[in-house]
């Protein structure tokens, strides 16, 4: 239900978040081609207020009224930082001086992270631990050490009497618009994209979270980023099937082409994996969006680099597809680097010695000089081939 601007989830716990339709770009990185949002949460007991994450810098004064339409901001007792990214507690300095009785509630590593970051005095600090919890007066909130999801500090709150999980970033997706995630045409998309983006590097991590929050019941997820989640299960496979590096019979192809020599390679080992049942998801690193990158790399099970000789090593644009692959941790199993060159090689060289340290079989590599002929054609044949059968062996 809707009020003033303000989403009822259950008695006396509303949505005060905001949404920020016109962001494009996050850690300038990561595009936002939706928005997003900055979910925060009022829950009112009977004998104590706390309100759960604020929002982005800028935004203090949108998430203040929606405070008032509730509640007098002043009568706030306690601030949750699950999370200290200014996205989510970029507020906090301004909520804690007007809210001047409230307790910021955190981590430990949390409560050295708002002193760095927002100058919150210790004495206002109240630390939280695994299972620590604070009693409302007919609402308890409890608290969830989720460490690295995605920075050291998070902590997940959940509200016990009506089981919902306040997990901040977790779970969330970059989406300005819905309410419900369950009304959001191909959710999982966006979802999948932000899981890319975010939470792959960590996937050790999110199974341990997992594993915590499973004997818990859950009603509600509710998200600092994006729709909540009526029906959590839907989140949750979700989550499981990324988290425990689950991949299909699918590889991403990832290139850049200076002179068409090395787009006629990719192409002729796009032709082959795709008549050998492989789903194909092609990228051409001149125009890709990061995040649709990120997304097909979540669930593919190789990946093909497409790089040109560039001054004696690797495209620039090669080489930042590899360092993010590196960084990004994909479950990935296989890989096939192809390269063309006119003057001098050592593309293939330079990618590999990126990728010496990823645990991933590199299954076939070409680099050529110029423009590829019959012979090469074939022998792009039989890669795709060879890596085609790797494929489904492993699935």
């Amino acid at each position: 239900m809707l009020e003033r601007n303000v989403f009822k989830l259950a008695e006396n716990v509303y949505w005060v978040g905001v949404r920020d339709w016109n962001r494009r770009l996050f850690d300038a990185l990561i595009s936002l081609p939706k928005g997003t949002s900055y979910n925060a949460y009022i829950v009112s007991g009977e004998t104590a207020k706390a309100l759960i994450d604020t929002v982005n810098p800028g935004f203090e004064k949108e998430l203040e009224e929606k405070i008032r339409s509730l509640t007098p901001l002043e009568d706030l007792d306690y601030v949750v930082m699950n999370h200290a990214e200014p996205d989510h507690a970029g507020a906090i300095p301004h909520i804690m001086k007007v809210a001047s009785k409230a307790k910021l509630v955190a981590s430990s590593r949390g409560a050295k992270m708002a002193q760095v970051y927002y100058h919150v005095p210790q004495e206002r600090i109240m630390v939280m631990a695994d299972n620590d919890a604070i009693n409302l007066g007919g609402k308890t909130l409890h608290f969830i050490e989720a460490p690295m999801l995605h920075w050291p500090e998070t902590i997940f709150t959940y509200l016990e009497e009506d089981e919902i999980l306040f997990p901040c970033d977790f779970f969330g997706a970059h989406l300005a618009g819905g309410i419900y995630s369950d009304e959001v045409e191909d959710y999982l998309v966006h979802a999948q994209r932000y899981w890319g983006e975010i939470m792959m590097p960590f996937r050790v991590m999110a199974q341990k979270a997992l594993e915590k929050i499973a004997g818990l019941n859950i009603r509600v997820i509710a998200p600092s980023h994006g729709p909540i989640h009526r029906k959590p299960e839907l989140i949750l496979n979700a989550y499981r099937r990324w988290a425990s590096g689950e991949t299909r019979p699918k590889a991403v192809i990832a290139y850049v082409s200076m002179w068409n020599s090395t787009d006629t390679m990719v192409k002729q080992m796009a032709e082959t994996l795709a008549s050998e049942g492989v789903e194909l998801a092609l990228h051409n690193l001149a125009i890709t969006d990061v995040g649709d990158l990120a997304r097909d790399l979540v669930d593919s099970k190789a990946i093909v680099l497409g790089a040109p000789t560039f001054l004696g090593g690797a495209h620039p644009l090669a080489v930042y597809a590899t360092y993010l692959f590196k960084a990004l941790r994909p479950p990935t199993k296989f890989a096939v680097v192809l390269s063309s060159y006119g003057w001098g090689g050592g593309a293939v060289k330079h990618v590999q010695e990126i990728l010496s340290s990823f645990k991933i079989e590199v299954v076939g590599a070409l680099e050529i000089n110029g423009p590829p002929r019959e012979e090469h054609m074939q022998q792009l044949i039989g890669i795709g081939k060879a890596l085609a059968q790797k494929i489904r062996e492993e699935t």
